[in-house]
Order: C-alpha cells, then structure tokens, then sequence
C-alpha cells in the first residue's frame, strides 16, 4: 500500500550506509516510502538502491538518476516535483548517513499531521545542543550561524540550516521551486524563510544530530561561503516574493 510520506535521501557515494538507511526507515510501524536522489555515485549507491527495487522492497523504494554533483539544493527541487507529481501529500528530507535518526520520522510526520503544522524540522537546538562526534569547532559554527541566520532575517527559528524537515504537500505546491536560487545549505534556509515569509506555520521537534561513522562527509568551504552571503541577499537585495500572483 502507498504511504501518504515519502522521504528524500539525496546520495553521493553512500554504498556503506544506502541499504541500512533505507531498511531502517521502510522498517518502521508508520509505513514511508523513500525516494533517493543520486547525482551518478561512482561508488555504486544507485546499483544498491536498485537491487532493492527489485526485491522485497519495490513498491516502497524509487530513485531519480542525474548525471553529476548538481548540488543539494538541485537534488531536493527535484525530489519535491517528482513527490507532488506521484500524489504524496508530505515529504521529508533526510540525510543518508544516519545524522538523522529514522526512528524521529514519525515525529516530524505527528507535527504535521496530527498538529497541523505546515513544516516540521528536527531541531538541533531548541533545547540546547543536541549533536553528537562533532568537533567543538563545528558545533560552535553551526549553532552560531544559526544565531547569525536569526539575527540578519529577523526569525526565531532555532535550526535554521536543519536538513531534516517535512514538508506539506501545501507549502510545496506554493512555493516557486524553480526560484529557489541556492544550492547548498543556503538552500535550507531559503526554503524555510520563504516558507515563513509566505504565513506557513513551522514546528521545530527536538532531535539529536549524530555525526556519521561511515562514508565521507560532503561539506565543503564554498557551502558555508554560500550560506553566509546568500543570508545577506535575502534580507538586503530585491528578493522578489514567492507566491503565486
């Protein structure tokens, strides 16, 4: 039976954590469907995912096959259109690395859901901080570009670059997804202040963010360079509104 969720699970060279992710989240009582976004892993992620296509788990898994590394940002645009166009009525992003836990997915599913929230995001620090293995350094870089990201856009949320967020079906046939112009982290924060921006209401669900032990991680200088002055020209260049007419 088709779940009402499908989770997005962008990948570049995750062979050592693609299967166990996948089983992990169609594993749980709440029925999700996982949609995974590989930008050509030369590692052989895809073939993985497609091996369980074929199996036991064919009606539950799908994947979309791009040519390259287009960016994260890209690859959850292309997630959301491909999640409208097949029916889903919410839809998450999520990390394949085990950062995010699959067993707080039906938590940002009861947000919004049962709660009637129109975006859930799995918050690392609404109540403190809540990360696992990570250096003091990038714990002290994330959880102030957080502050920064607040401060310059005039928002309250906590987590402001969490990439572990549901959607509603709503919010994403309502934001313009094609001008969404970032492509990095910028991206999750461009998504969620225009979310904001156009009245949505978000809930941020405390979750704890552990480091990933295997696979090598995909953060580089030029995602936080994007993300620092891509905040500076949302708030002070033209920023057209995204909503329909």
């Amino acid at each position: 039976m088709k779940s009402d969720t499908i989770v997005i699970i962008p990948t570049y060279n995750e062979k050592e954590n693609i299967e166990a992710i996948i089983r992990a989240v169609t594993s749980l009582s709440k029925p999700f469907d996982v949609l995974v976004i590989d930008d050509g892993s030369p590692d052989g992620t895809a073939s993985i995912v497609k091996g369980l296509m074929a199996g036991d788990l064919q009606e539950r898994v799908h994947i979309v096959e791009r040519s390259g590394k287009l960016g994260l940002g890209t690859a959850y645009i292309c997630g959301f259109k491909w999640a409208l166009e097949h029916g889903y009525d919410y839809v998450i992003e999520m990390d394949a690395d085990f950062s995010h836990s699959p067993n707080d997915l039906p938590r940002l599913y009861a947000a919004c859901h049962d709660e009637g929230f129109d975006v859930s995001v799995g918050s690392r620090y609404i109540t403190g901080v809540n990360v696992v293995n990570w250096p003091i350094g990038r714990v002290l870089m994330s959880y102030y570009a957080s502050a920064y990201v607040r401060t310059v856009l005039g928002i309250s949320l906590r987590d402001t670059t969490a990439g572990f967020v549901c959607w509603t079906r709503k919010v994403l046939e309502t934001i313009r997804l094609d001008e969404i112009r970032f492509k990095g982290y910028a991206f999750q924060i461009e998504m969620k202040y225009t979310a904001l921006r156009l009245g949505f209401k978000i809930k941020e669900v405390p979750v704890v963010f552990v480091n990933r032990e295997l696979g090598t991680s995909k953060m580089s200088g030029g995602i936080f360079s994007e993300a620092f002055f891509g905040v500076l020209k949302l708030r002070f260049k033209s920023y057209k509104k995204n909503q329909p007419d």
